[in-house]
């Protein structure tokens, strides 16, 4: 084992639609996430042409409504993290709350002063709050109105909620990051960018002009930090699947370069490098466009190249394996991303394949890519918890998962990694994106709360509480 540096970020992380609750109250408008329905056929739902963002509750249930009511438990919930020895809580802000519509021109202060108060809370105990900008959860107006991130205007609608909150918070705030899994709507734009096939998800074009459009909003927010204070960090955030060929064969090592190009690759180059990259004619010929077909104005390139961003973050929870010559292999599950099965792999109670070596490979090939810091945003273990008649959970499988993963880290840093820190997923129970399920619980907390929204939403220790808290105290020495 490497020893981590000793200004390692330890923590966790969460985004404010899957805990927070309260998602009508003090002036908030509804955002996307209020409209997912709950249940694992959320994205099927989600996926039908007539799709319409409209609340029916006497259909569906909408379990990030109530989150885990932190919005009123979060003293409680901070209290926690700071007994587990957190250095850091990444969390998101809620853009709806700050723009109920996200095209007002003035905030809504209530919303503000909820994040003066959960941002102090943590600082109290010495946590660095790590902020993203966006995290799933845009205003809904802005996709019945707009048409989602594929309309420019949501450029400027960025712009000034980012402006709202860097100045408002940047003084106690040093780590941000702009959208959350940016490429993951490379197969599921719902969640980053509003896309659904009613305005247009499955046009790959209005994807990719969704993303430039984010990526100048990206970079309008990084001059703004980098104008605000000198040491501000402020990092892009993707989800990363080390992508595998299925065997030695050309074919599907030829395939797995080009998935790992348009998937892993793509978002963070033009982000970190602040220039598109070589292979993004061949990506667009692939949908059938080309660049030239986007809206790109004048200044959009040049504002790109001067304001990348200083670290990548990113989500590591499973690899993929890709496979084009045998049409008879199993397929996986996975985070937005399956490929097919690896037979080398075991895999989580959702089907997800475990594999902490792939975070090691991860966590090498971002740092060689782009010579800056990564930070391991979020990595963890959905599973299913049951908990004793003293409502304490024996998760061995979670700590066995995370202490690999750990592992896994210390291994890339002696490789030569400069890795600014680690947040697990979930570190308190709460909401699934993929979903909406409680049952799919990551916490070091259990949450009295079921997927029919029953519970006492009381917190429990689960084991996995203390042996964190003895990694973190440590320094992760102690595993």
């Amino acid at each position: 084992m490497t020893k981590f540096p000793k200004n390692f970020l330890w923590g966790g992380a969460t985004a404010a639609n899957q805990l927070e609750g309260a998602f009508d109250e003090d002036g908030k408008g509804l955002s996307i996430a209020d409209a997912l329905p709950g249940g694992r056929e959320r994205f099927s739902i989600v996926n039908q042409p007539n799709f319409d963002w409209k609340i029916d509750n006497a259909k569906y249930r909408y379990p990030n409504h109530l989150g885990i009511d932190h919005y009123h438990r979060y003293q409680e919930d901070i209290k926690l993290f700071a007994e587990m020895g957190f250095k850091c809580y990444r969390f998101s802000i809620a853009w709806s709350r700050i723009f109920p519509n996200g095209d007002e021109s003035e905030p809504n202060e209530a919303g503000l002063k909820f994040y003066d108060k959960l941002i102090d809370e943590c600082l109290k105990y010495n946590i660095q709050p790590v902020i993203t900008i966006s995290h799933y959860e845009m205003p809904l107006h802005l996709v019945t109105e707009y048409g989602g991130w594929k309309n420019r205007k949501l450029i400027g609608f960025y712009e000034n909620y980012a402006s709202v909150v860097l100045n408002r918070y940047a003084k106690k705030v040093k780590y941000w990051m702009t959208f959350n899994e940016i490429n993951s709507a490379l197969h599921f734009p719902v969640m980053g960018q509003g896309l659904v096939k009613s305005n247009g998800a499955d046009d790959k074009k209005n994807i990719y002009q969704a993303w430039h459009n984010q990526f100048v909003a990206g970079a309008k927010a990084v001059k703004i930090a980098h104008s605000l204070r000198s040491d501000l960090m402020i990092g892009c955030m993707i989800l990363y699947a080390t992508t595998y060929a299925y065997d030695a064969n050309p074919e599907n090592q030829l395939a797995a370069l080009k998935e790992n190009q348009a998937f892993n690759e793509f978002c963070g180059d033009v982000q970190v490098r602040g220039t598109y990259p070589a292979y993004t004619e061949s990506v667009m010929n692939r949908y059938g466009f080309s660049f030239k077909d986007l809206e790109v104005h004048d200044g959009d390139l040049e504002l790109l190249k001067e304001n990348p961003v200083d670290y990548i973050g990113f989500s590591y929870y499973m690899s993929t394996a890709v496979n084009v010559t045998d049409k008879n292999l199993d397929s996986a599950n996975g985070n937005l991303v399956g490929g097919v099965k690896n037979p080398f792999l075991k895999a989580s109670d959702w089907g997800w394949q475990i594999d902490p070596t792939g975070l090691r490979i991860a966590l090498n090939e971002l740092y060689n890519r782009y010579q800056k810091p990564v930070f391991v945003v979020e990595n963890g273990l959905g599973a299913v918890d049951k908990p004793d008649e003293n409502n304490f959970v024996q998760d061995d499988y979670r700590i066995n998962y995370l202490r690999q993963h750990i592992e896994a880290i210390s291994g890339a840093i002696s490789d030569g990694v400069d890795v600014l820190g680690y947040t697990p997923w979930g570190c308190i129970d709460l909401v699934s994106a993929s979903t909406g399920q409680m049952s799919k619980r990551y916490g070091f907390i259990y949450v009295d709360l079921d997927d029919n929204g029953k519970g006492t939403l009381n917190r429990y220790k689960k084991a996995s509480f203390n042996w964190y808290k003895k990694v973190i105290s440590t320094n992760g020495e102690e595993l």
